[in-house]
């Protein structure tokens, strides 16, 4: 029996155990509800307290409790009756029966009549935000929406985050009064304010019994404020003499989050219990946010695993036609540009032949690179490190560039921060992938085109950014432009790109491609200063 109705004793609704004639149990709320001890009432009969605090309809209600103590069904709805307490005052409230721990006993609970209205618009407003909130994708959204939820019913209310040893203001309602006084108490926007744990006890208890405190008279919560010496006549100011409160607790996944607290003089022990659930659905709904957050990331990890599955089969079938195209193809060129080299010297040749010989040449060479550039995206790369400095390699890339005849005509800019440190790297390896980078830009861009490049530390490493103004990404995913034989111009290869991806992976770092609000491409690549480990790509 002792343990039967432990959670009773704390309710903040009044509330009695009965069995028979007997008064077994009373809480708290009711002895301060009918103004007498809860020994007074425990030591009268059923009867004895009908006849005084129900002395106009003790009739009626007599005849219901004997009812119902026979075991005849319960009343459907609630009782009203007036209530006399003992100093006199009258108070119209509904009892409600439900049955007991064992069958001879029955709860008896009493509600305000305007109490009970309040907590069933409260109650309605509540479970409709928490549909919203279930379908909430981050946590401001979700607090937000409780909050807005809670200041609707007429209620003051904020959320306290704990983080750390601190806590901080999250989302509020205040009246703007309030908001501006408090400010102008810590002297910075409410935001921006870190109250330690230590000058908030009340908030630690709250967290660390897991139950909301109701506080019957919101002043006598001043003596807890310890934030600033003139906290406590600040918060006088800010709570009128009638004011109630609520401190509930926001658990997620089992630990604490924050404090949800509502004031106003219209909150009653009813209503504090329904918003002390309502602070549980708000944790369900935040572990929902982060459920969903984990499912993303982890979705987006299977995703980027998948896609490093298809390119390493991509790249082993690739690797096989390169090794076969190496074999049959790199033989005869060499033999091709024996044979040029043969003609050259021949004084017969007329001006036709000599045009012939070289457009046979510069064929051969084209074919001979695309092969070299065919073997650089399967072949493996083992990364040597040494300190080298990236903006030394795009300069050195830049003097490589003799491709189209309008490449002499194009404007280059190199802007490379004075600050911008050394990195360890495959100086031969990271000069291809730099060298590609810059070609394609240059080959991308119309005559009269700036391309422009931009050196600078970031994020712990160093950025390359290539920009040019030809005709952008293609209307697809941009991480497409680095698959082998993806093309984005009729005379490209598809393989410049490819290899720029396998040389800065190699190093640990990444590349990325974006159009240009104005028209034009856009390449960032960035590597780490220096490498956790050089891996085999």
């Amino acid at each position: 029996m002792s343990t039967d109705y432990r959670l009773l004793e704390t309710l903040p609704i009044p509330t009695a155990v009965l069995r028979g004639e007997q008064v077994l149990r009373v809480n708290a709320a009711l002895a301060s509800l009918l103004g007498v001890p809860c020994a007074e009432l425990l030591a009268a009969t059923v009867s004895e307290n009908i006849r005084r605090f129900v002395p106009e309809e003790r009739d009626r209600v007599s005849a219901m409790y004997e009812a119902v103590a026979r075991g005849e069904p319960l009343p459907d709805g609630p009782l009203w009756m007036r209530i006399h307490r003992a100093d006199g005052t009258q108070r119209t409230l509904s009892m409600r029966y439900a049955p007991g721990a064992h069958p001879e006993e029955r709860v008896v609970v009493l509600m305000d009549a305007d109490a009970e209205d309040s907590v069933r618009r409260l109650t309605e407003a509540l479970v409709a935000a928490a549909s919203t909130m279930l379908r909430c994708r981050d946590e401001r959204s979700v607090l937000e929406t409780a909050v807005d939820a809670v200041f609707r019913q007429g209620f003051a209310v904020s959320v306290m985050h704990l983080d750390g040893d601190t806590f901080g203001h999250g989302p509020m309602r205040q009246h703007p009064f309030s908001e501006a006084e408090a400010e102008q108490m810590y002297g910075m926007p409410l935001r921006d304010v870190r109250i330690p744990g230590a000058a908030m006890p009340h908030f630690l208890e709250v967290l660390e019994r897991r139950k909301a405190a109701f506080h019957h008279d919101m002043l006598g919560v001043a003596r807890y404020i310890q934030t600033t010496p003139d906290a406590v006549g600040t918060f006088r100011r800010l709570h009128p003499p009638d004011s109630r409160g609520l401190d509930a607790p926001i658990l997620v996944e089992g630990h604490p989050y924050g404090v949800l607290s509502v004031q106003g003089p219209a909150l009653t022990p009813a209503g504090a219990s329904t918003l002390e659930l309502f602070a549980q659905l708000v944790g369900g709904a935040l572990e929902n946010v982060r459920h969903h957050e984990t499912s993303a990331v982890r979705l987006e990890e299977v995703s980027r695993l998948q896609d490093e599955l298809v390119a390493r089969e991509r790249l082993e079938v690739l690797g096989e036609a390169a090794g076969v195209v190496a074999h049959e193809v790199r033989n005869p060129l060499g033999a091709i540009l024996n044979a040029v080299a043969v003609l050259r010297r021949e004084a017969h040749l007329g001006p036709t032949g000599q045009a012939a010989v070289g457009m046979l040449e510069e064929e051969a060479i084209r074919l001979e690179d695309i092969v070299r550039d065919l073997l650089d995206v399967v072949r493996p790369l083992e990364p040597r490190p040494r300190p080298l400095q990236l903006g030394e390699l795009v300069r050195r890339a830049l003097g490589q560039m003799h491709g189209p005849p309008d490449a002499p005509t194009l404007r280059f800019s190199v802007d490379e921060a004075a600050e911008t440190p050394s990195l360890e790297g495959d100086e031969t390896l990271l000069q291809l992938a730099v060298t590609h980078l810059v070609r394609n830009a240059v080959q991308a861009s119309p005559a009269g085109g700036k391309v422009r490049m931009t050196v600078e530390p970031a994020n712990g490493g160093v950025r390359l950014v290539v920009e040019d103004e030809g005709p952008g990404i293609p209307d697809v995913d941009p991480q497409r432009v680095f698959q082998p034989f993806f093309l984005t111009r009729a005379n490209g290869r598809g393989l410049g790109l490819a290899i720029v991806r396998r040389v800065v992976l190699a190093h640990e770092g990444s590349v990325r491609a974006s159009s240009r609000p104005r028209g034009g491409a856009r390449f960032e690549l960035w590597l780490p200063l220096v490498p956790n480990r050089m891996s085999l790509a």
